[in-house]
């Protein structure tokens, strides 16, 4: 199946870029936040649950879309997603009234909700066992670097205006539409899609959580979780954080985010599959949550610009490290759960975005340093929890 993925490269482009778009929405609001609260007069609370609310209505939505991406296909879903996703940003730039952000946060939810099992799904299709934690690899990647870079972009672009940044999303998002239009071809014929429609329906919901609530699972989707919470909380107060302590300009946060996203790709795509061969993916977990949780307690004492920068980098580099772990992790135990595992991946990472930002605006409005705090806090529960992940249960679902 090497030659599969060799052979379909354009394919694959259009299905990271598609990823990458959705993910980086997530971030674009982040550089722009200091000038809407002075702007709309928002409280830091307010702020934490605008970008809470964009997880909410993923998580909300992403049962369905899961089931509609094998019910009507995987283009037809992704097409649509980014559709969503494009009329979502263009409401934002345009929008005057808080209600009106919310709606384009809730839409763009929704439209994450459709492009992530499309996509999921899709690289699945096209991608053999063995191959496979290599494809979801590039997949964490893309979203690593869209959630990342979000910022970085959004701050750049927001020097020609503060809403130009949503007014981009929303071009590159039609874009990327139509080339999926013209590029993908469905994957699975009309009668495998009737075979996979017909086995989904006797799951729901329900049943896949409580199926997640196994501790083969359950420990990896923790971790998915902690992971989410841990860098939306940092990444939401981040700037907040940056412009009433340090004073810093959108400029300046833009650079350091985009710095620090730079290096950790770069560090995630040469250097991941030798950390993992030499550590294993649970010692990389472990160590990736230590580092984490070290740096934001650090990050409450460091004060001048090459130390921030330094700070940032290694610890959006935890955080860049630990997503291909646990997706590698998860796509070997899943096997024939694809649609189980990708659900539930989304729904944890869902979880950790809404209590993330929503705890991280509220600790902000007590204390600046109190949302780091948090955030270490969670991340040393975190590894705590991976002491419960058995090695011998590691490997034997690896051997069956």
């Amino acid at each position: 199946m090497k030659k599969t993925i060799k052979d379909q490269k354009a394919v694959l482009i259009i299905l990271l870029s598609n990823i990458f778009i959705a993910f980086l929405g997530i971030g674009l609001i982040i550089p722009v936040m200091p000038t809407f609260m002075n702007i709309m007069h928002l409280s830091g609370k307010t702020m934490g649950y605008l970008v809470a609310v964009f997880a909410v209505s993923q998580l909300l939505m992403s049962p369905l879309a899961g089931r509609w991406v094998d019910r009507y296909g995987r283009k037809k879903i992704i097409i649509i997603g980014l559709f969503l996703f494009g009329v979502s940003e263009l409401i934002f730039g345009i929008g005057k009234s808080v209600s009106v952000l919310y709606l384009s946060r809730i839409l763009g939810g929704f439209s994450a909700a459709f492009i992530m099992p499309g996509v999921t799904a899709y690289l699945a299709d096209i991608t053999s066992v063995q191959e496979r934690p290599k494809a979801m690899g590039y997949m964490s990647a893309a979203i690593s670097t869209g959630f990342i870079i979000g910022p970085g972009i959004g701050g750049f672009i927001a020097a020609y205006g503060v809403r130009m940044p949503f007014f981009f999303a929303a071009a590159i998002a039609f874009l990327a539409c139509i080339s999926s239009i013209f590029i993908l071809k469905e994957p699975l014929t009309k009668e495998q899609l009737e075979e996979i429609s017909s086995n989904a329906k006797e799951t729901n919901f329900i049943n896949d959580f409580k199926r997640s609530l196994i501790p083969l699972y359950f420990i990896a989707f923790i971790i998915v979780f902690v992971l989410a919470f841990g860098l939306s909380a940092y990444e939401t107060v981040f700037s907040l954080f940056s412009d009433h302590k340090f004073g810093f300009t959108p400029k300046d946060i833009a650079s350091i985010i985009t710095i620090s996203s730079i290096f950790g790709v770069i560090v995630q795509v040469f250097m991941f599959g030798r950390m993992v061969d030499l550590l294993g993916e649970k010692r990389l977990i472990q160590l990736c949550l230590v580092i984490g949780a070290i740096l934001a307690v650090v990050s409450t004492v460091i004060s001048s610009f090459l130390l921030v920068l330094m700070v940032t980098c290694f610890i959006f580099l935890a955080f860049d490290l630990l997503r291909p772990a646990l997706t590698t992790f998860l796509s070997r135990t899943a096997r024939k759960e694809q649609g189980f595992v990708a659900g539930m991946n989304s729904t944890y990472t869902s979880l950790g975005n809404i209590i993330g930002p929503a705890m991280g605006g509220i600790l902000f409005d007590v204390n600046i340093h109190y949302p780091y705090l948090f955030a270490a806090v969670i991340m040393i529960i975190g590894l705590g929890i991976t002491v419960i992940w058995k090695d011998k249960q590691l490997s034997s679902s690896i051997a069956e």
